[in-house]
């Protein structure tokens, strides 16, 4: 909460450096001479999640304890939902989700020889300590909690980017799509400073925003999904593109093939303000008529053809659009279903109740938009 209001362009938080929890806090630490022989070099990010892991084992040890205490038990990042729930996420989420498992997995494996070589420094077995558990935790507090800072290539490192800084206590400020900050590590103060570029009132929460990222990406990456996200959209698949168009059409691999060469193939939407220029330019050019085709790069260049490719292009969209509320109602179903049957699950299948019924609300605009942009065809 912000104690004063807040002015455009003013201070909402200002960092030390020697806050920040980066790899040069690694370095300096114990873990320092292990990583220093370690070959292959390890990369920035597993030496952060595992001075992490080692910190967090320590218990009241660790001079990051304070810190520790605050962060997340556990995460809601698709990697840590169970099967059967990313089995409910929309199929472009559901393909980044098990990409995301298959990383974190592959992580895990290719460390093992690192952990192992740090048992010196524990009585305990280091299989014990850096369990996959483990390291899923810390890889879930890097990825949903860091900052970007930029760092040097060293090489006691992969050559991966150096770039991630935890942030204790300005870590704890929420996102909001709505508010505008410029955050970013001050060479001149040696600080990390968030400023405010929308203003805030007095006694009112402070926000800062994560970027302009739509709510699979807020799921994907930070677990959690934004209500009247003004970024939040529907993905059309190229599959779908082409389900309610004429299977006689000689000319559609054609067409498919110049979508895909000037890269209008992926992130074809619906949002609040209803479908894409995107989508409905990638519409209008697989509607085009046979003695209409040689006008294709007009279409690509925002031209109107005809009002019968305007109108059926619409007509098209609005029939996508349709299709997608009623598989989003059918999800919500079943969902609904599953929170009945599985209790122990109830907070991962509301954080994807959430996500449907908001991608609902986009669709239920969308639909709307389409309605009166057909209107001058009627």
């Amino acid at each position: 909460m912000s104690k004063t209001s807040l002015r455009e362009g003013q201070m909402i938080i200002s960092l030390p450096e020697s806050c920040l929890l980066t790899t040069d806090t690694v370095i300096r630490s114990y873990l320092g001479t292990y990583i220093a022989k370690c070959q292959p070099p390890p990369s920035p990010l597993l030496a952060l999640c595992t001075f992490l892991v080692s910190e967090k084992h320590a218990g009241d040890q660790s001079l990051w304890k304070p810190y520790l205490d605050i962060l997340p038990k556990a995460y809601t990042c698709p990697v840590c939902l169970e099967p059967k729930v990313v089995n409910l996420f929309p199929e472009p989420l559901k393909a980044k989700a098990e990409e995301q498992r298959a990383r974190v997995q592959g992580f895990f494996s290719s460390s093992r020889d690192f952990f192992s070589s740090l048992q010196p420094l524990f009585s305990e077995a280091v299989e014990n300590i850096f369990s996959y558990s483990a390291l899923l935790w810390a890889w879930c507090t890097v990825n949903t909690r860091a900052v970007y800072m930029k760092h040097g290539q060293r090489k006691c490192f992969s050559p991966e980017p150096d770039t991630y800084a935890l942030a204790p206590y300005l870590d704890l400020l929420n996102h909001s799509p709505d508010v505008q900050v410029k955050a970013s590590f001050n060479e001149k103060t040696r600080c990390y400073e968030v400023r405010t570029a929308s203003g805030c009132r007095k006694h009112e929460q402070v926000f800062i925003c994560y970027g302009p990222h739509d709510n699979q990406r807020l799921l994907l990456e930070y677990g959690f999904v934004s209500i009247q996200n003004p970024h939040a959209c529907v993905y059309v698949s190229a599959e779908l593109l082409v389900k309610y168009l004429p299977s006689t059409d000689k000319q559609m691999n054609k067409k498919i093939s110049i979508l895909k060469d000037h890269d209008f193939i992926e992130n074809l939407t619906f949002g609040w303000d209803g479908p894409s220029w995107r989508l409905l330019t990638a519409l209008k050019l697989l509607c085009l008529e046979a003695e209409e085709f040689t006008c294709w790069k007009k279409i690509l260049l925002g031209d109107i053809i005809s009002d019968t490719n305007e109108k059926r292009s619409l007509v098209i969209a609005q029939k996508i659009c349709h299709y997608f509320i009623e598989e989003t109602n059918a999800m919500l179903q079943k969902v609904s279903h599953m929170k009945d049957e599985e209790v122990a699950l109830i907070n991962q299948l509301t954080l994807v109740e959430t996500l449907w019924t908001e991608e609902l609300k986009i669709l239920q605009a969308s639909d709307e938009i389409l309605n009166s942009l057909q209107m001058p065809f009627r």
